[in-house]
């Protein structure tokens, strides 16, 4: 199983927080599995944190790369053909950063490490 996370999952792994779930932790650190960090995680990270509205995710703000190296996360890069499936995608869901973790996880057979069931009714496997 190839896993993406979902960007509240990954803040809520660097920081230890219990509201990570159970399945989602234990998938995480197994050594076997291979998780990926979207780019588009980095940009929401960045984003909300400068505008004040993520105070928890300072660490991956101030050095996203070396923080989610240090994990051993892969990172995944947004494509035009994630781009173009995300701005196609025939959902009510407006948020694009979940639009493109969508996207990616769909076109690149992940699974998809989120608490977000609304995610369920867009085809996409999703790990909790």
């Amino acid at each position: 199983m190839r896993l993406l996370l979902d960007t509240h999952a990954l803040i809520w792994w660097v920081n230890g927080d219990d509201r990570l779930g159970t399945a989602a932790r234990a998938a995480m650190a197994d050594e076997s599995q291979a998780v990926l960090v979207s780019a588009v995680s980095a940009m929401e990270i960045a984003t909300k944190f400068r505008l004040g509205k993520l105070p928890s995710a300072a660490r991956l703000a101030q050095d996203f790369e070396a923080v989610t190296d240090g994990q051993g996360f892969e990172p995944l890069s947004i494509s035009t053909r994630h781009a173009h499936l995300a701005g196609s995608l025939a959902i009510a869901h407006k948020d694009p950063f979940d639009r493109l973790l969508i996207a990616q996880a769909l076109l690149d057979d992940l699974t998809l490490v989120s608490n977000e069931a609304v995610f369920d009714g867009y085809g996409v496997v999703r790990l909790w």
